[in-house]
């Protein structure tokens, strides 16, 4: 089967959202929609296979009964997970454990992520690391409510790229539209929400022994993201980062570009602009919004128009 997978995925409604996803071109519920579980298996939020021969086929089950389109790996699991999210306003302080704390306290895989910030108004800022040295520090200071001097604040704009590796303290702030690559794991511990309520009235829920438990000491030990850029005649493609978990690229193509299958299968979100993919003499447009996979029997690819993407691939 030499045909890109295209998906059709999951929207949530989030305290947080907004209504940026629609410039994607998806029909948004509310005013409110904080993301979109573009390329996805995971249980709460499952793609559908929209063309060809597995049209209508759920992803994970596509995975569990076809795992020759994904160069028959043994995960259990299909696992990564794509996600567009739009932050209207602050998301919670955060963190994410690793595979042997998910595993052990949640029954599902830890979460290492990353994000490509897609548009990010003027001032935006994120949470990245914390300023604790010691666990028993970063416990007074979370006690305490000392935030301001506990949490790393960065200002982000458009087109910068942060790795988040699981145990680390972040946020996402308003104004902030970004792409995030991620195990496929929806276990997040809140440290922090604002003193927010939900519809109801409520205080969310916090998650503070847990989070003191996985989050990283010291907390300013954070990735470089340093990005390395190859130029062609007709496209600019970025390494982004290659993880223990996946690899993530940019590719920006101005005319054409031909490529070559380096890895089992690859995820494909494009961002902006419009285009053709061509498998095999094979020819597809393809838009801003749209999502797919390049499963393991597509050896090779050529990718026409102008467009900007951002692909992941399976460590």
């Amino acid at each position: 089967m030499k045909e890109a997978l295209f998906l059709k995925s999951v929207l949530h409604e989030k305290i947080w959202g907004g209504t940026h996803l629609k410039e994607f071109g998806y029909d948004l519920p509310s005013d409110k929609v904080g993301e979109y579980w573009a390329i996805s298996a995971h249980p709460h939020g499952i793609s559908i296979v929209k063309n060809g021969t597995y049209a209508q086929m759920p992803l994970d089950k596509l995975y569990a009964e076809h795992r020759e389109l994904f160069g028959n790996r043994t995960e259990s699991v299909f696992p990564l997970l794509t996600k567009i999210l739009d932050a209207n306003d602050w998301l919670s302080v955060q963190v994410h454990p690793d595979d042997a704390y998910g595993q052990k306290h949640e029954g599902e895989l830890g979460k290492t992520e990353c994000w490509y910030i897609i548009s990010a108004k003027p001032g935006a800022e994120i949470v990245y690391g914390h300023t604790a040295k010691t666990r028993v520090q970063l416990a007074e200071m979370i006690h305490a409510g000392a935030w301001d001097e506990l949490l790393t604040k960065v200002p982000v704009k458009a087109g910068e790229f942060y790795h988040v590796p699981s145990g680390t303290m972040h946020a996402i702030g308003a104004g902030i539209v970004i792409l995030e690559t991620q195990q496929s794991s929806d276990t997040t511990y809140r440290v922090y929400d604002f003193d927010r309520r939900d519809a109801q009235g409520n205080l969310r829920e916090l998650h503070i022994q847990q989070s003191i438990d996985v989050l990283t000491i010291p907390g300013d030990q954070l990735p470089d993201n340093k990005v390395t850029v190859e130029t062609f005649d007709g496209a600019e493609l970025s390494t982004l980062v290659k993880s223990d978990f996946f690899d993530v690229f940019k590719w920006v193509i101005t005319k054409n570009h031909d490529f070559k299958k380096t890895a089992d299968y690859t995820l494909v979100s494009v961002l902006d602009g419009s285009g053709q993919l061509d498998i095999d003499g094979q020819v597809v447009s393809i838009k801003k919004g749209d999502h797919f996979i390049l499963p393991s029997p597509v050896e090779s690819w050529k990718i026409t128009g102008q467009l900007e993407m951002i692909a992941s691939q399976p460590k």
